[in-house]
């Protein structure tokens, strides 16, 4: 395999973790697999760069004297928010170059400035969403997704999203041992499939501000097997079923349906990921009943059924 240069653009108030964090995994394929990635960091002047934690970075070379790379990876920070016009004009000429084009968190506004999202799907970090698809209505934003892929230009959500889609890319470029060995290394999971949700779904959806609908969701996330039918839920409320559904809606933004879909799918997810559990036994726990019913929802939400799922995402140390 050819070596791929990989090229890091920083600028003042970047993120620091959306760069070193993809940057450990490409260095420690690099480690593993010699010849493998060139990896470079380059600011607009060449010189260094303050980090919106305070920390100074000092690149290896200025953007305007960098070679056209097989990656270009754009990270995010404060920075984006009123970035260098000088910047988005380079992203602007030079973005369309690299066989790949890589945003981390918010460095997604950065290539939006530059129009190289038009017409794409992409995410960033879920606080951001809505004002991306308000100030750049040309991108398809996906709030969902950990990370989103749209033929040679791929986009994550925050921080951690960076490390997920590294591993992603070094799995492609090199194979799935590799990067296992880099996951376990790193201590994270290989690897969440780029259509996991962003949050959890108890953090999705907002807390409802009634105690007896708060205790609804507490009863959900726990009794995933229940009877989580809409008159059992208004009941356990004291609410009738149509009253309850619309407070319900109201106060966390979801269906009850929907609500209970997510735990159902979530619960089923954890699981297959960490547990040796067969999939009836987890199918039954999970509420779904049959191993049928759970493969439908999987194949809906990720587009795998459990088994692939589990055999794709399961940390080795599970087997």
């Amino acid at each position: 395999m050819p070596q791929r240069t990989l090229l890091f653009a920083v600028f003042d108030g970047v993120q620091s973790l959306d760069v070193t964090g993809p940057l450990e995994v490409f260095a420690g394929a690099e480690a593993h697999t010699p010849g493998t990635y060139r990896i470079r960091t380059a600011s607009l002047d060449g010189g260094p760069v303050r980090t919106s934690s305070g920390l100074t970075l000092v690149p290896d070379e200025a953007l305007t004297a960098a070679a056209d790379p097989h990656t270009l990876l754009v990270p995010g920070g404060e920075g984006t928010r009123a970035p260098d016009p000088r910047l988005v004009d380079w992203l602007r000429v030079h973005g369309p170059r690299p066989a790949r084009l890589v945003s981390v968190c918010t460095g997604a506004f950065l290539l939006a400035a530059a129009s190289l999202l038009d017409g794409r799907r992409a995410t960033t970090h879920w606080a951001y969403c809505e004002r991306l698809a308000r100030e750049h209505p040309a991108v398809r934003v996906e709030p969902e997704p950990i990370y989103v892929r749209d033929g040679r230009v791929a986009t994550s959500a925050g921080v951690t999203a960076g490390i997920d889609l590294a591993l992603a890319l070094v799995e492609e470029d090199l194979d799935r041992d590799v990067a296992l060995c880099l996951a376990r290394h790193l201590v994270v999971f290989l690897r969440r499939p780029g259509n996991q949700a962003q949050f959890s779904v108890q953090l999705a959806a907002q807390t409802a501000l009634r105690a007896p609908l708060r205790d609804v969701q507490r009863w959900i996330a726990e009794h995933p097997d229940g009877d989580l039918s809409v008159d059992a839920l208004a009941a356990r409320a004291a609410l009738s079923p149509r009253h309850f559904a619309r407070a319900f809606r109201d106060e966390t933004g979801v269906t009850p349906g929907r609500y209970v879909d997510r735990v159902r799918l979530e619960h089923a997810r954890r699981l297959l990921e960490d547990t040796p559990d067969g999939i009836e036994e987890i199918s039954r726990s999970s509420g779904y009943g049959t191993p049928e019913a759970m493969r439908r929802a999987f194949l809906k939400a990720f587009g795998t059924a459990p088994a692939e799922y589990r055999r794709r995402f399961r940390p080795a140390a599970v087997d």
